[in-house]
């Protein structure tokens, strides 16, 4: 482990372009459960009746009720924990570009970080599906589900749901930050998931390391990886930026 950290500082200190992708294990730490593997939701939930744009569209109510309502009320007091401070500073040191992340908690925007690039969107903003007005998820009680806006309309997350594209925003910085970094972080995903898993097999192709950050081998870290720092996301980014000289270089 000690190795492997001096390598990602040396990777990380020489690069003159660093980004990272982070996946729910960087949250699990902030009480988030993650939405796939033991004890995630989707061992609950059918994804595909609750978390698909139809089923939404279909009965907004119940999806309230079943799904959007419990990740509401979790996700509106979640906080950041160390992984996601860490990855701030290592932004304010000027060591980190962006942060491309598949989570909708913005507990990276919580932590500090200014480039966050959601690729899912975010739940943190509810958005009136008749007028298009934007409001704080943590303003819109959950008395009467769907939560309506005051023009009547009904509220949804401003996240992706299943049957939804990407945003093509995000898509296209995603894939330019990927594809012109010379250092990639990749925290707390297994990046099994399309269009994001894409990004370190982009950035590898294109001469970047690849350092993960797992608390168990992934699918990426035969392959992919190049540096494989095993723990849980807030310790072992915290002995990171410990690690790392400063001040650095600005």
């Amino acid at each position: 482990m000690e190795t492997n950290i001096l390598d990602a500082v040396h990777a990380l200190t020489r690069s003159r372009l660093t980004v990272a992708l982070t996946g729910a294990g960087i949250s699990v730490e902030s009480g988030i459960p993650p939405f796939r593997g033991p004890g995630s939701l989707w061992e609950k939930i059918d994804p595909t009746e609750f978390a698909h744009i139809d089923a939404f569209m279909k009965n907004p109510a119940r999806v309230w009720e079943v799904l959007m309502g419990a990740m509401k009320k979790v996700l509106d007091t979640a906080r950041p924990n160390k992984a996601h401070l860490a990855l701030a500073e290592f932004e304010r040191r000027g060591l980190l570009s962006a942060v491309i992340t598949q989570n909708v908690d913005s507990l990276h925007q919580k932590a500090g970080s200014q480039d966050v690039i959601e690729f899912h969107g975010t739940f943190a903003t509810l958005v009136c599906m008749a007028c298009g007005k934007a409001t704080p998820s943590e303003e819109i009680g959950l008395e009467s589900l769907p939560p309506l806006c005051a023009c009547g309309g009904i509220y949804r997350p401003d996240c992706v749901f299943f049957g939804e594209n990407i945003p093509m925003e995000a898509l296209g910085r995603s894939r330019e930050f990927a594809s012109q970094c010379e250092a990639m972080l990749v925290v707390g995903t297994s990046a099994t998931v399309q269009p994001a898993a894409m990004m370190p097999v982009l950035a590898k192709q294109n001469g970047a390391t690849i350092i993960e950050v797992n608390p168990t081998p992934t699918p990426l870290t035969a392959g992919v990886t190049d540096i494989f720092l095993k723990g849980n996301a807030g310790a072992v980014l915290s002995r990171l930026a410990e690690a790392i000289p400063i001040p650095a270089r600005g």
